[in-house]
């Protein structure tokens, strides 16, 4: 019999390897259900839940909480975790230049993404309402979410695209400024203007889904409420920022904490547009670089490990404001 072609092969065993896996997990429960059958009744109804959460819990620690501690451990040695080095790794993240201008960085990346992406989605979301071609308008806008960061980044290179002196400009931007009679700028050139012209692509991006989740808020508040406000002699400005934004504050907190996650771990942007080149360097970058392109495992650790504690507190605060708004309840 001739062998089948590689590429027949290869399907062949993937579709295997998805039913045999598949086959498995279902025989699994099937198994341990059968088994729990044996157990008293009063027994049965604590441990079954467990049959069924205990295997994706171990899953979750050999995929999640395995890998975060071996990270806390790899910080604690050298570029090629052979020997311990204490806290060097966490001090030269600290002390380093180009780490500052990364730190700095990101608490730029934080507050202009944050306020700008949650302020204009806001913004939006109020105005498209009124709007009579309103679910065309919120699809332009949140069209971009549905581009990679990657994706954006290629996308964008173009619009920033610069050329010196007399040559044709195939950027968009500067492209508009000659035919207004101005310089073209080299946005990723000029140091003052470069992380903001990376901010505006990441706005770019997350404007559609802050105007998203809080259209929907809005569109829950009861209408008797606003017009009771009006009535009373509110005006829209006045509704807006004592009614509307009262009323949708805690989605406004769950958006803001989503910005501001992806702010921290900003990397896509940067590696595409600039490679953290001309003082852009981001600490998600920084980290790429330090593991792949020099190696160095303990310092990549560190920084790995600094952006875990970052993001620790604001998803510490947003489960404590969730307990509390089902308390309420």
């Amino acid at each position: 019999m001739e062998a089948l072609p590689a590429s027949l092969s290869q399907l062949l065993n993937t579709l295997l390897a998805i039913l045999v896996g598949v086959g498995g997990i279902v025989l699994l429960y099937v198994v341990m259900d059968f088994l729990v059958g044996f157990l008293p009744d009063n027994v049965q109804q604590r441990v079954r839940p467990w049959v069924y959460v205990g295997p994706l819990l171990i899953i979750l620690a050999f995929y999640l909480v395995y890998p975060t501690l071996n990270t806390i451990y790899l910080s604690f040695l050298d570029k090629n975790s052979e020997s311990f080095v204490g806290l060097k790794n966490y001090i030269f993240t600290f002390t380093n230049p180009a780490m500052r201008v990364a730190f700095r960085n990101n608490i730029l990346w934080l507050v202009l993404l944050t306020v700008f992406s949650v302020g204009m989605g806001l913004v939006i979301a109020v105005l498209a309402n009124r709007v009579r071609y309103e679910a065309v308008v919120k699809s332009f806008i949140f069209l971009p979410l549905a581009i990679s960061f990657v994706g954006a980044g290629v996308i964008w290179r173009f619009v920033y695209a610069f050329k010196p002196g007399d040559v044709a400009q195939i950027g968009l931007l500067n492209a508009a400024l000659v035919n207004l009679g101005l310089e073209p700028i080299g946005w990723f050139v000029e140091k003052s203007l470069n992380n903001f012209a990376l901010i505006a692509v990441g706005v770019w991006l997350q404007t559609g889904f802050c105007m998203v989740v809080l259209s929907a808020a809005i569109k829950n508040i009861p209408v008797e409420i606003i017009e009771a406000a009006r009535i009373d002699g509110a005006n829209g400005w006045q509704v807006f920022w004592r009614v509307i934004v009262p009323m949708i504050s805690s989605t406004i907190a769950v958006v803001a904490t989503t910005v501001i996650i992806g702010a921290l771990k900003a990397f896509d942007i940067v590696f595409v547009l600039t490679n953290g080149n001309r003082d852009t360097e981001v600490l998600a970058n920084r980290m790429y670089k330090e593991m792949f392109a020099w190696r160095n495992t303990g310092r990549a650790s560190a920084i790995a490990v600094i952006l875990l504690l970052a993001v620790i507190p604001i998803m510490a605060a947003n489960i404590r404001r969730f307990r509390a708004q089902e308390a309420m309840r």
